[in-house]
């Protein structure tokens, strides 16, 4: 069947438009188009063009704008259709510009036309009313869209600031009452149940007195500091408690827009998340009071040397006016200070009547201004304190189990055993001393060391000199390990054998020992084995010596104790056994650490204990036989939170008739060589101790439950730690000055 070409319709003739006569224009008339019969040559690259012409050329006969739009209709009707080709329809518009275009005409109508049409001169450049409350309303909803994103975006930081955590450590004396303190921030935090509800609200009267209703922020505040902040480069003004909480604690102190934002943001999420009362004690806890000290705690001790528990409401009144400046209201600064103090603490008081937390009748009870103290109670270390914390922080660490970045942090009240009367005493004797040594001996006298130490029968440590002067000599005089027992050393040889007895044959059982078994006295007598003598590594008999070369003959151990005769002891330590009296001095109180060689000289007193643990040692035998570790620490809290302490431990180290056998032979030394220093029913017992090569001297002994330990000796640090002789520094009998020492410290002796 043959193919019928397509055939175009020429252009109709152009129409006028209706709004001719308003454009000028002619709307030229559409070209319709259909289709008739078969495919045209456009198709098939043959065919005719024109109305009544026909081609075989590969275009239609048309102008060329008509022959493009031609060639690409394709067909839509079958050969002989007597029906128009269909016209392809626009796709509709996506739903967002239907919108547009739906509300565009009332947009147009809401543009604003700025300069304003009708008006002359400058009334065109004044906005409408219109135009102002929409500009509000925009500037409000984008201040409002900015201000929940930096809300949402804002976290609260999990980490303080170290500096708002860290606080000082505060030592007590015995007494409770304070002894030093350490750490570079002078703060103690109170939990909020102890500080009284009046001071609380003394705070809140001059701070913040909605605090418990506000969300945190004050809207109005917070635009006058970011004026302030903008236009004077000053962010005073404008905080709420929880702001200036958040700024303590979080942020740091710089004066910037963003940081005040910041602290808005964190201030609005904190009061959503945490209780008032919380907030309002970290407050207390972390505010500065001048006088070097942050929070309520610190400040009541700094100026009225109380603590905040102890606080009436006007002594409060005072301390919230340095909240707002402690430069400006200290009045230990200055009489303008001091004015405005009181201008300030009367208005604070004022106003707590004002917000209904004072009624006027006890109003009217403060009419006179509470002046605080001149100078700040700050109970810094001194001289002998520093010896005195340097033991008790090292006690505290090790028996709390407290990290030492954590007691470095702070907080800790820490309440020691130290007795300030016998320090005081302890240290007066020993500067004595040491002036009447440089005045007679200058040379020697300035390598003399003297450590002290006293205890009590149940462990307590009373008292210590640790040296001239912490901060010259670092190390601790009466905790150093560095001489020689000596003779002092010769009691517990004697309770060692008391409590095990002897074996004099190897194999034979052991043979019981009393005060009165007999043992020879003389000078240079051999030490003998149950094999016979005791040869040293060279070959060559050890043999015993006394002080002089004295010669005792037969004596009884009770007497070769209470006149220090050293030959008795050192046989008597080998017959017990040398590994036994080791036992029993370290269970009477010595270290292990500082145990001489397991050779017959032990007995002699080469062991080198500490003067704390040698009273220590003695103590054990007032107390029954019973030894008690030395401790410095009776008890500590932090932030008034009791720290678990473990207890010193306690033992059994000899019997107690063998430390009552002890106590007796002590006894009648101290008799014996002081005769006239006690009353005759004086609890008191002691003994003096030498060594052979002159190095050291010792005076030890108990009155009633307290045993002190006085070591003298001298070393050249610069040089070496080796002991040197000396030389008459401990008095003409080389005990003298050891027990002057000791007596005036245990005065009065009865």
């Amino acid at each position: 069947m043959p193919c019928t070409p397509w055939t175009v319709r020429a252009p109709e003739p152009a129409v006028a438009s209706r709004d001719s006569g308003r454009s000028g224009r002619r709307r030229a008339a559409p070209t319709r188009w259909w289709r008739r019969g078969t495919p045209t040559a456009a198709a098939t690259g043959t065919g005719t063009a024109g109305p009544t012409g026909t081609g075989t050329g590969s275009t239609l006969g048309l102008p060329e704008t008509q022959t493009g739009r031609t060639a690409r209709r394709p067909a839509t009707q079958g050969t002989g259709s007597r029906h128009r080709g269909t016209r392809r329809r626009p796709a509709p518009p996506p739903a967002p510009l239907r919108l547009v275009q739906r509300w565009a005409p009332a947009a147009r109508r809401l543009r604003p036309r700025y300069p304003r049409p009708g008006r002359t001169g400058w009334r065109r450049w004044v906005p409408s009313w219109r135009q102002s409350l929409g500009a509000a309303l925009v500037s409000a909803g984008f201040s409002g869209a900015l201000l929940t994103a930096a809300y949402a975006a804002t976290d609260i930081p999990a980490d303080l600031n170290t500096f708002a955590t860290q606080q000082d450590n505060v030592y007590f004396w015995s007494d409770g009452t304070p002894m030093a303190r350490t750490g570079w921030v002078r703060r103690q935090a109170m939990p909020l149940k102890d500080i009284p509800e009046d001071v609380r609200w003394a705070v809140l009267a001059a701070e913040n007195a909605s605090f418990y209703s506000d969300p945190g922020i004050s809207l109005g505040g917070l635009t006058r500091a970011l004026w302030r902040t903008v236009g004077e480069g000053d962010t005073q003004g404008g905080s709420t408690i929880t702001q200036q909480y958040v700024k303590n604690v979080y942020l740091s102190q710089d004066r910037s827009v963003g940081r005040k934002l910041t602290e808005a943001m964190i201030a609005l999420k904190l009061d959503s998340r945490t209780s008032k009362d919380t907030i309002l004690e970290g407050y207390l806890n972390t505010s500065w009071f001048g006088r070097g000290t942050y929070g309520i705690q610190r400040a009541a001790q700094a100026y009225y040397g109380k603590d905040v528990g102890e606080l009436n409401v006007s002594e409060a009144a005072f301390l919230a006016s340095l909240l707002k400046g402690a430069g400006l209201y200290d009045p230990a600064l200055g009489e303008a200070n001091q004015a405005r103090a009181e201008e300030r603490w009367s208005w604070i008081l004022d106003r707590m009547v004002g917000i209904g937390r004072l009624t006027k009748t006890e109003r009217a009870k403060y009419r006179t201004f509470p002046q605080p103290l001149d100078q700040s109670q700050a109970y810094d270390t001194g001289r002998q304190s520093d010896y005195l914390v340097e033991l008790a922080a090292q006690y505290a660490k090790k028996a709390a189990r407290i990290p030492e970045k954590d007691f470095d942090r702070g907080g800790y009240q820490i309440y020691t055993t130290f007795d300030r009367k016998r320090v005081t005493a302890l240290t007066e004797a020993v500067t004595k001393a040491r002036e009447k040594a440089i005045e007679n001996s200058p040379g020697k006298a300035r390598a003399a060391h003297y450590g002290a130490a006293s205890v009590a029968a149940d462990g307590r440590i009373l008292a210590v000199h640790g040296g001239p002067d912490h901060r010259e000599q670092g190390f601790n005089e009466s905790n150093a390990t560095t001489v020689p027992a000596g003779s002092a050393f010769l009691p517990l040889v004697y309770a060692a054998g008391l409590e095990h007895g002897v074996s004099e044959e190897r194999g034979a059982p052991r043979t019981r020992v009393t005060p009165q078994s007999v043992y020879d006295g003389d000078d240079g007598i051999p030490v003998t084995t149950p094999e016979g003598p005791y040869w040293d590594r060279s070959g060559k008999k050890v043999v015993a010596r006394n002080d002089g070369g004295k010669s005792w003959g037969n004596i009884t151990l009770r007497t070769a104790l209470a006149r220090s005769v050293n030959t008795p002891f050192m046989q008597l330590g080998m017959d017990t056994g040398l590994d036994r009296v080791r036992e029993t001095a370290e269970a009477i109180g010595l270290l292990p650490a500082s145990m001489g060689p397991q050779v017959p000289a032990l007995s002699l007193g080469t062991s080198t204990p500490s003067a704390i643990r040698m009273a220590s040692s003695y103590a054990t035998f007032a107390a029954g036989g019973t030894h008690t570790e030395p401790y410095s620490v009776r008890r500590i809290t932090r932030n008034g939170s009791r720290v678990v302490l473990e207890a010193p431990e306690r033992r059994r180290a000899v019997r107690p008739e063998v430390a009552r056998q002890v106590t007796e032979a002590l006894t009648d030394s101290f008799r014996g060589a002081h005769p006239t220093a006690a009353p005759a029913s004086a609890q008191v017992a002691g003994k003096a101790g030498t060594t052979e090569d002159d190095t050291a001297a010792w005076y030890v002994g108990t009155n009633r439950s307290v045993s002190t330990a006085v070591v003298v000796y001298r070393m050249d640090l610069t040089k070496s730690l080796e002991p040197l002789p000396l030389k008459g520094i401990a008095g003409a009998s080389a005990a003298d000055v050891p027990y002057r020492i000791w007596s005036s410290a245990m005065r009065p002796l009865g």
